[in-house]
């Protein structure tokens, strides 16, 4: 929270706190031990700025109604020099408080003292926390759930960077395994056919047409010199070709969508490196598997899965889960990162429970490993579900997307759901220039301060940082409600990270530019009275440095003029 509402909530604590003692000393209430209250917002304004149960909480302790407890405490309360105007007992006992208009003040020039930085806080304590998210297949091109993917991962990063963590953003290239040996097949099919057409691609292979671009090209490049090698020196020269550029381009397009990896880890290196054998052999090694018709098991029916699992199969060969152990392990224990947290398909459901039992077996806390379930989007135009780009024919990709759509809508748009929902994805509305489209909404406001700003600079007005006597001039209802809400970004950030909902910021800066709107529509900022007109253009300056803060945070630009 804000430096000023943190300070704010612990000097209400200490207020309460002292007026019970003084209470007691009176002889008004039993020597007892203050037990425990809470202070909160409440929801109706009418109820003060701030709320307290700590009569109710002393009924016991004090053995007394809440109500008469109430009573003594308010007699016992002293507001001056605090940021609070009155207090007041409501219902059966609650204490509320009312804040004066220079904690409003002392808001603003938070905000305005912290520029660039506001709404960072040290919550995560400098903890190390790995993100990885999309982890696409390199055998193709990046789909429509890759770009919500991305979005969510890349904004929860920064949401947790904010919040005091050290992040770092990772890839995990599928390289190795079943897909690999397809993509070998694939390959080689398209290649050999090239030169015999009567050669068949099974039905379960890779079909697009990015297949038969790279045996083109490899084409070019060695001609016929694989025709006759063996099987497995072909698809080795063929996925050797081909991989790399499938890697490169993943990484350009994601570079393209704003997002930067801090690693990309191949899963080939937890193979050659030798750390698929050793979660094997480690998990032998404490007992928990066994064989059964040639295959070698893992005991996660122990563990809180609800069957067991293969780890090696009848014919030798590691099932999927294992490098996935492996690499977990490497995040968590090589690496000593303290959380590592995936950004996974609404098929991955039963991928969370058979990983923590692996991890739990390995002797791990298992709470180390948060999962981020992400449902599907639906593309949406005219109210009819697209599932094809009208440009090529094929299903949408996340390079097809962006030439649709701003790349700040994109952006925007897959957070504006918490991951675990269903989202429509409206095409036109992202392309739209208008107060229906959230994230020009948001950035218009920020546009509509910039002109404000400037034309303020044209007539010759030098801004100035106001008085305490001018900022006390901000006490209409629409400024008292926007400041409040900018008082609340670094709690809304710490809310977001402990959710893992980057939403709750997309959410929070709508909500921003709607207060932003409701005050300028109803309140004048170019007055004749310069004392008002300088703390109107100083909060002006405080609601655009926090759009930018958060636009920035998103990775979304925020234009001054529109």
């Amino acid at each position: 929270m804000s430096k000023i509402v943190k300070e704010t909530e612990k000097a209400l604590k200490d207020i309460i706190t002292k007026a019970i003692n003084t209470a007691i000393q009176a002889g008004e209430l039993p020597e007892a031990e203050i037990p425990e209250f809470i202070i909160e917002r409440p929801s109706n304004k009418a109820n003060g700025d701030y709320s307290s149960n700590a009569a109710m909480a002393g009924a016991r302790a004090f053995k007394k109604a809440p109500r008469a407890i109430a009573e003594s405490i308010l007699s016992h309360i002293d507001l001056s020099n605090t940021l609070f105007s009155s207090a007041e007992i409501a219902g059966p006992g609650f204490l509320n408080f009312f804040l004066s208009q220079n904690y409003y003040s002392e808001i603003l020039k938070d905000v305005i003292a912290c520029g660039n930085t506001y709404g960072k806080s040290d919550y995560g304590e400098g903890k190390k926390v790995i993100v990885e998210f999309v982890s696409a297949n390199p055998t193709g091109p990046m789909h429509i759930g890759n770009a919500r993917g991305g979005a969510i991962g890349d904004c929860l990063a920064s949401v947790l960077d904010w919040a005091g963590y050290d992040v770092s953003r990772e890839f995990y290239v599928n390289d190795a395994g079943n897909q690999i040996e397809k993509f070998g097949l694939s390959l080689e099919i398209r290649y050999l056919q090239h030169f015999d057409s009567s050669i068949e691609m099974p039905e379960d292979a890779y079909h697009g047409a990015d297949i038969t671009e790279h045996a083109e090209n490899f084409i070019k490049e060695y001609g016929d010199e694989y025709v006759s090698a063996t099987t497995e020196e072909r698809r080795r020269a063929l996925v050797d070709f081909a991989l790399p550029k499938n890697i490169a381009g993943l990484e350009r397009d994601l570079g393209r969508y704003r997002i930067k990896y801090d690693k990309w880890f191949k899963e080939s290196t937890l193979h050659n490196d030798g750390s698929v054998d050793k979660v094997i052999s480690a998990l032998k090694e404490k007992g928990v598997t066994y064989e059964q018709d040639g295959a070698l098991w893992f005991k996660a029916s122990e563990f809180g899965n609800d069957k067991d699992i293969v780890l090696i199969r009848a014919n030798g060969l590691p099932t999927y889960i294992v490098p996935d152990i492996a690499y977990h392990y490497n995040k968590l224990v090589t690496r000593g990162y303290d959380k590592a947290i995936d950004v996974l398909g609404a098929d991955h459901h039963g991928y969370v429970p058979r990983m923590k039992a692996a991890l739990t077996a390995l002797g791990l806390d298992a709470s180390r490993l948060d999962i981020v379930i992400m449902q599907m989007v639906r593309l949406v135009r005219d109210g009819e579900t697209i599932k094809l780009s009208k440009r090529s024919g094929k299903a949408i990709t996340l390079n097809t997307l962006i030439d649709e759509v701003p790349l700040d809508a994109a952006r925007f748009f897959f957070n504006l759901r918490e991951p675990n929902s269903h989202f429509d994805f409206d095409l036109e509305l992202a392309a739209k220039k208008s107060s229906e489209n959230p994230v020009y909404y948001v950035q218009y406001a920020h546009a509509r301060i910039c002109s404000i700003i400037k034309k303020a600079e044209s007539e010759g007005i030098v801004l100035k940082t106001p008085t305490d006597e001018e900022l006390a001039l901000l006490s209409s209802e629409e400024e008292k409600e926007l400041i409040r809400h900018l008082s609340m970004l670094t709690d809304e950030i710490i809310s977001a990270a402990k959710a893992y909902d980057p939403a709750k910021i997309t959410h929070y800066v709508i909500d921003l530019a709607t207060l932003f709107h409701k005050f300028y529509n109803a309140q004048r900022v170019m007055v004749d009275d310069e004392g008002l007109m300088q703390a109107r253009l100083y909060l002006c300056k405080a609601v655009k440095d926090t759009i930018n803060n958060i636009l920035t945070m998103l990775k979304i630009t925020a234009p001054e003029v529109m």
